[in-house]
Order: structure tokens, then C-alpha cells, then sequence
């Protein structure tokens, strides 16, 4: 029973008030309650690609079934939970192949529709429509994994794809070069940014719909899993009249998040904010946003440059990508604007070291920089399926190496570590949500004495210890051994370090 449940979300088993049964010779059979029932039979029959037979039952017999096998809570599936996503504006109706061409192919916009609102109500931050030799598969991203959805019929390929690109309108005669744009979904007050972007590939195009859903996304600083010591010094930097805030680490890794979170605490009516983004990913409020566009020569360095005539308090630079653009934002931060941007490196104190490097004089980078935090995601155990890890003695071996590292002094005899269990709401994974991992350095004087010097990054580094400065594996240890995640996924990411 728990593979059959498997082929039908708990969200449509809801909605339809169905349940599957059992298999047999290829035949699906369903327990329904709903009268309508055979108007989704072509829809199901598509999607599953089994043919489907229902049993009728009493309604009260169907919802106590889904609730105890879906391991459903009372009322967590709202009504406006189970209803789909829809494109704000009207789009176009498409045709597929084997259509009629004066018959629209409503099939296809419900199949969209249900694969793009399953993302979101599963909190996905990626979709992955690919094409493969006599495949085309649809993966989600979920808190940082790739998960495969399902497999689509490959006739009906080029149809969902030309009916991605016409919600976002693309060309959909063009299948040769990449494209990109953004649809924007509605359910009820919820608005749902999606940023698509096409790619050709050998057996077709890949299409990524990046789900930018600000209803999900934390933009306080107080929700990002910062420790309450850190995030005074935050915010007490934030604050400043001028410097620069630099947040490092790899591609997912929240970077964007921490500063529009920080953003969102600095904007107030007397404060003039101004960002320059590739692209804007979030549309806030009371902030003057900005993307580049190299085709018109609208790059990061000649948009700070127009900005800093806009009487700016506050700069947010998406990105430092090269030389130009790291030294007039350093120029900034130098002339009374508190500025704001990442940069991709490993951690806190090669970030340094990486600015030297872009041809930056020292001396201005330790008179500029203020804070540079280097982060990363840790995935959380769910909660509700949250338990003691039972077999955690597998993890003492590696568990003694990075303890001896830190210095730390634990009796793992009496240290209770946690696993998620796996459940319908996580999708069977044992984890729900992502929390910030971070390791910082405030710029103090005796660094900047270093900086100057063109020390390496080794001895950054070591004041930074010395100084009491956490490190990425201390505090991903930390949130391991307060339950918050595994001591897997602790180490998993950031044991580089």
C-alpha cells in the first residue's frame, strides 16, 4: 500500500477523495467517494499511465482511510491549499501534435499547472523539465536535492514546452538558443514568481523553472537560524553610515536571502536603498531594484557607477564578478554608503585573500570591509517525524576526528543525537525546510594590520580562531547536537573545513 500512495499526492488524494487500492494486471483500482469522479479518469489514465478502475465508498470510510495512510494532521490541507496555482495573465491555448487545430489542448495546461503547483505545495525551489533518448522526466529540487517527479509521455513533450514558454513569454519557435523569463502564478492572495530558463540539449530542450515563492521565504534576519550573538553584531554593522558587507559561499547557498533579509531591516522611509541585481529575484517593497543587462551594455560596474548619482545610503551589489566592479563598490563603502554584496569563495578568510587578488590595494580593503560572513545550508530534521537516532554510533569514528579539531570536550554517551523518521509531510525524506550555517570575521584592527601586510589566508584564519570567531563546522556541529539537523547533513556540508 505505502508504493500505491506513492503515485498520488495527499493533496489530490484530498481533492478528489480517492484512495488507491491495488494493482493488478496493470489495472489501477481507486476507492472513491466522488460522484464526478470519471471526469479526471482520462487525467489520471495520462498521468499514470495505468488503466483505472474505481470502487465506490462511503465518504466518511474514503477520508478516515487517506488521513491514517497519507499519516494526514486534522485541517492541514486547507481548501485553498488543495486548489491549483493559475497564470495571472491570460496565455495562450496551444496545440499538440496529434490536435485538432481549432481544438484547444486543455490537457496540457492542467498537466503544467499540476506539475508547477505540486512544486510549490512541496516547497520545491527548482523544476527540471529534461529530455532524454525516448524520455522526458520532470525532477524538483527540494530543500537543496533533486528528486525525480515523474516521467511525461514523450509525445507531449514538445507540447509542455511550448506551453512553459508561452507562459513565459518566450519564443517558441526558437529552439536553438537559450532563452529566459518569468511567469507569475496566483492562488487566492498568494503570488508565486517563476524565472524560466530554456537550454538546448541533444535530445531536446531542458527548461528550469526557478520557484521564487516570498510567502515561503524567510526575509527577516530573526528566521534565517542565526545565533542570538551573532545577529546583535549583524545588525550593529548594519547600521553603520558606510562600509562593506561581503557574504560568500557556493551557488544555493542563501546568500541572496541574508541580504535581502538585511535589507529588509535596514528599509525605512529616511533611508534611500538601491540595489543592482542579475536578476531581481524578489520584488521589495520600498527598495529601488535594478538588473543588468549586459546586451546593452548595463553592467554591474557601469550601474553602480549611475547609482552612486541617485543619492544612495544603502547599495546592494548582487554579485562582485570582476576587478572593476570590486573596486568601485570598495570606493563606495569608502565615501558613505554602507554597501552590500557577495562574492563566491570557500569561507570567511579567503574572501579576504580573494579581494587582494582582484587587484584591490590592501589598504583599502581592510579600510573598507567591515564583516564578511561565509555560509552555508543545513536541511532540518522534520518535526513531524522527528526521533533519537538509535544507531548513532556509526558517526563516532569521524565525530571524534572534527571534535579533536574544534577542541571540543563531549561524552557522546550521554549526547542525544536525532534523525526524521521520514513521513507524507516531508515527502518520506526525515527533513522539512533549510537553516543558515555561518561562520564570520569583523574586521577589527589587528586585522587590518595583516590585511596590509598581505598575509595568506592561514594566518587570517588563525586570528580569526583566536579571536573567538566561530567556524562553519562549529556551528553546523551545533545545530547537529541541538537536534536541528543530522549529524550527516552537518558534516556533509562543510566538512572541507
Amino acid at each position: 500500500m505505502k508504493n500505491l500512495i506513492e503515485l498520488i499526492p495527499a493533496e489530490y488524494a484530498l481533492k478528489h477523495k480517492i484512495l488507491p487500492l491495488r494493482l493488478m494486471d496493470g489495472e489501477l483500482v481507486l476507492a472513491t467517494s466522488n460522484l464526478q469522479i470519471e471526469e479526471i479518469k482520462g487525467e489520471l489514465e495520462f498521468s499514470l499511465e495505468k488503466k483505472i478502475k474505481f470502487e465506490h465508498w462511503d465518504q466518511d470510510k474514503v477520508l478516515a482511510e487517506i488521513y491514517r495512510l497519507y499519516q494526514i494532521e486534522d485541517n492541514k490541507y486547507s481548501e485553498k491549499a488543495l486548489s491549483n496555482f493559475e497564470v495571472v495573465e491570460n496565455s495562450q491555448i496551444i496545440q499538440t501534435e496529434d490536435s485538432d487545430i481549432n481544438e484547444p489542448d486543455y490537457s496540457i495546461i492542467q498537466i503544467v499547472n499540476d506539475i508547477i503547483s505540486q512544486a510549490i505545495r512541496k516547497n520545491a525551489s527548482d523544476i527540471h523539465f529534461e529530455s532524454y533518448e525516448g524520455v522526458f522526466r520532470v525532477r524538483y529540487r527540494i530543500d537543496g536535492k533533486l528528486v525525480e517527479y515523474q516521467s511525461l509521455p514523450t509525445h507531449k513533450k514538445q507540447a509542455i514546452i511550448s506551453r512553459l514558454k508561452i507562459m513565459a513569454s518566450l519564443d517558441i519557435a526558437e529552439k536553438r538558443k537559450p532563452q529566459d523569463g518569468r511567469i507569475r502564478m496566483k492562488n487566492g492572495s498568494n503570488t508565486v514568481d517563476i524565472r524560466v530558463s530554456t537550454m538546448p540539449t541533444v535530445f531536446g530542450e531542458k527548461v528550469v523553472l526557478r520557484i521564487l515563492d516570498r510567502s515561503k521565504r524567510q526575509l527577516l534576519l530573526k528566521n534565517l537560524g542565526f545565533d542570538d550573538d551573532f545577529l546583535e553584531k549583524f545588525k550593529s554593522i548594519l547600521i553603520l553610515p558606510y562600509g562593506m558587507i561581503l557574504v560568500t559561499g557556493p551557488t544555493g547557498s542563501g546568500k541572496t536571502t541574508t541580504l535581502y533579509a538585511a535589507l529588509n531591516y535596514l528599509n525605512k522611509p529616511d533611508v534611500n536603498i538601491i540595489t543592482v541585481e542579475d536578476p531581481i529575484e524578489y520584488n521589495l517593497k520600498g527598495v529601488n531594484q535594478s538588473a543588468v543587462n549586459p546586451q546593452i551594455g548595463l553592467t554591474f560596474s557601469k550601474m553602480i557607477r549611475t547609482l552612486l548619482r541617485q543619492d544612495p545610503d544603502v547599495i546592494m551589489i548582487g554579485e562582485v564578478r570582476d576587478s572593476e566592479t570590486a573596486e568601485i563598490a570598495i570606493r563606495a563603502a569608502l565615501t558613505g554608503h554602507l554597501v552590500l554584496s557577495t562574492l563566491h569563495t570557500n569561507d570567511a578568510a579567503s574572501t579576504i585573500v580573494r579581494l587582494i587578488d582582484m587587484d584591490i590595494e590592501p589598504f583599502l580593503v581592510a579600510s573598507a570591509l567591515k564583516i564578511v560572513i561565509a555560509q552555508r545550508l543545513v536541511r532540518k530534521i522534520c518535526s513531524h517525524c522527528k526521533e533519537i537516532d538509535n544507531s548513532a554510533s556509526r558517526h563516532l569514528p569521524q565525530l571524534e576526528l572534527y571534535l579533536n579539531k574544534l577542541n571540543w570536550n563531549l561524552d557522546m554517551n550521554k549526547t542525544l543525537l536525532f534523525r526524521g523518521k521520514g513521513c507524507a509531510r516531508c515527502n518520506f525524506t526525515g527533513f522539512w525546510g533549510r537553516e543558515a550555517v555561518i561562520e564570520y570575521i569583523i574586521l577589527e584592527e589587528d586585522f587590518e594590520d595583516l590585511i596590509i601586510a598581505r598575509t595568506s589566508q592561514k594566518e587570517i584564519r588563525k586570528l580569526a580562531r583566536k579571536k573567538g570567531f566561530p567556524t562553519l563546522l562549529n556551528q553546523a556541529l551545533k545545530k547537529a547536537f541541538s537536534g536541528i539537523t543530522t549529524i550527516e547533513e552537518a558534516i556533509k556540508q562543510v566538512a572541507v573545513f
